[in-house]
């Protein structure tokens, strides 16, 4: 644990009675240096600033990096939420940029400061990139970040707006996020990641979110693209992508077995967690309504979605594996989807179906089992809908789904569980997936991604990618 404010004054105080050298001598607080070690950073970053992989920086507040300023952080760098001042984050403004490049042996990692034992998600806001793309919503004058705007420290944060789909907010390799999701008023939680209008010419890379509050990734509109990403016990979905969004993501992995317990004034968690959420446009500054241009139209391929199974989200309307609505299109392909209690996947709206209908929308090559339903049937004047199964090589399948891994531990692992997502000998989804993209899909995937023999987020006998560097020990 942090050494306490009042000890640090105290420490502070003394020396200045000595020196006024000692006084001086840290820019993050000029009248109250750090010990050595650790460092608090209380005021928004207005010029480039280096973090450095020995000492443990303290967010205080809501930490803005201003445009202009570019912010680089170290690999094996510590970054925590100061637990008093609940919500602190670090947002990276529109023309600012982060260069947070970690590696396997020393990912770069944002957590609670709490000790490990009593952890919880919410205990801290999240990390939060806004750039400068296009998105489908406007309003009069902004739309502005979900969980800002609620007071004189932490002002609304627009991202409407932007023209640049090429924009770049900097690099994000090798970095988890842990405990975030604070909720700064109700209904307004910041998310483990957010990405607001990104540009392509951003980086994002071996990315793991654990035990967040909110959503663990969340893309508004923008074009950026990622890959290997993990999400571990998300309080809401692992996966959202709404408002013109329409990067690339290539290898994901989203694993459930529990509604997380948050920290006491975080929050609540989701009544409809799902492993993606997609969306169109929807609400106020939808000029066409769902219909509303640029379409939601990522491309989501190689992904292993892992849900609770029966019994633990099932009273809530969640335990969908992928809920498409909302005129979302996209093209989602190579992928498992497994014990999602409620159905695999929901084609909810007719906007949504009519994404299917013009080839905006396309579901390719899964292979699902242990799942309530392949497709969530209606309900009430809800439109649901289906595709052909068979013309789009979706496979129903009966394996366990902790057959198809080669570990994947049962019920609740224990903390510090090891997990291979790669196929075990003879699994079904060692096989089956699209080898060769053609039409929309080639296009949408040239240059980051090109089709596979396998399907899901691990490729039989290929690189562990997430080993190493994520984590899954909770508290």
């Amino acid at each position: 644990m942090l050494l306490s404010r009042e000890i640090l004054r105290t420490t502070a105080l003394l020396a200045c009675a000595v020196t006024l050298a000692a006084c001086s001598d840290d820019d993050d607080d000029p009248v109250m240096p750090p010990p050595d070690g650790e460092a608090v950073i209380s005021q928004n970053i207005t010029s480039d600033r280096r973090l450095y992989s020995d000492t443990v920086y303290t967010l205080s507040g809501f930490i803005r990096v201003a445009d202009g300023a570019t912010l680089t952080i170290e690999p094996g760098t510590k970054i925590v939420g100061d637990f008093d001042i609940p919500g602190s984050s670090l947002f990276v403004l529109r023309g600012a940029r982060i260069i947070a490049e970690g590696t396997a042996a020393a990912p770069i990692v944002f957590t609670s400061e709490r000790p490990e034992g009593s952890r919880e998600p919410g205990d801290w806001g999240g990390l939060i990139l806004v750039g400068n793309a296009e998105i489908n919503r406007v309003a009069p004058p902004d739309v502005i970040i979900e969980g800002t705007g609620t007071g004189a420290t932490n002002p609304a944060l627009p991202y409407s707006g932007g023209t640049d789909n090429t924009d770049n907010s900097g690099s994000l390799r090798y970095v988890r996020v842990e405990f975030a999701g604070f909720a700064t008023a109700p209904d307004a939680e910041l998310n483990s990641f957010t990405f607001a209008a990104v540009g392509s010419g951003t980086t994002l890379e071996n990315l793991q979110a654990m035990a967040g509050l909110d959503d663990h990734y969340e893309w508004f509109g923008g074009m950026v693209d990622a890959r290997n990403l993990v999400s571990y016990e998300a309080g809401d979905d692992h996966f959202d992508m709404s408002e013109g969004y329409s990067g690339r993501l290539q290898n994901l992995i989203a694993y459930q077995s529990r509604r997380i317990i948050p920290r006491a004034i975080a929050g609540s968690p989701s009544s409809d967690p799902q492993a993606i959420e997609n969306d169109g446009c929807n609400g106020s500054g939808c000029t066409d309504g769902r219909n509303t241009q640029p379409y939601t139209i990522p491309l989501v391929t190689n992904f292993t979605l892992v849900g609770t199974g029966p019994g633990v989200v099932d009273q809530t309307s969640g335990g969908i594996g992928m809920m498409l609505r909302r005129g979302t299109g996209g093209y989602y392909v190579n992928g498992v989807v497994a014990r999602q209690p409620r159905a695999a996947i929901s084609l909810r709206d007719q906007e949504t179906l009519d994404r299917v209908a013009d080839g905006k929308l396309q579901i390719s090559n899964l292979y699902l089992t242990e799942n309530g339903e392949t497709f969530q049937p209606a309900s009430g004047s809800t439109v649901q809908g289906t595709v052909d199964i068979a013309a789009n090589d979706i496979i129903e399948g009966t394996a366990a789904t902790s057959s198809l891994f080669t570990s994947l531990p049962a019920g609740q692992p224990a903390n510090g569980a090891t997990f291979d997502w790669a196929p075990a000998a003879g699994s079904p989804i060692a096989t089956g997936g699209l080898a060769t993209f053609t039409g929309d899909i080639a296009t949408k995937a040239a240059g980051f991604a090109n089709g596979t023999a396998h399907v899901g987020a691990a490729a039989p006998a290929g690189a562990k990618w997430w080993q190493g560097w994520t984590i899954y020990t909770w508290q």
